[in-house]
C-alpha cells in the first residue's frame, strides 16, 4: 500500500466506485482528518490542504496538533 506524505503526516486513500471519488484519511493521530478528490492530483492537493487546515485550526485554538508518533 502506498502512502501519501506531507510535512510529518501520512495518509491512505481508497476509491469509492459509487461516488467516483477517492476518500482519504490521515493516519496515526487521534484527531480525524479526512479529504477527498476526483483525481489523483486533486486527492494529493486535498490531503495537503487538509493537513494545513488542521494545523491552522490547532494554532487558532492554541492547541498542539497530534503527531503521528503521539497517537
Amino acid at each position: 500500500m502506498d502512502l501519501l506524505t506531507y510535512k510529518t503526516y501520512s495518509a491512505t486513500a481508497e476509491f469509492d466506485a459509487d461516488s467516483e471519488t477517492f476518500q482519504g484519511r490521515v493516519l496515526g493521530i487521534r484527531d480525524v482528518v479526512t479529504f477527498q478528490g476526483t483525481s489523483v492530483a486533486e486527492l494529493k492537493q486535498a490531503f495537503q490542504d487538509s493537513v494545513d487546515d488542521y494545523l491552522d485550526f490547532c494554532k487558532s485554538r492554541c492547541e498542539e496538533p497530534n503527531k503521528a508518533d503521539s497517537a
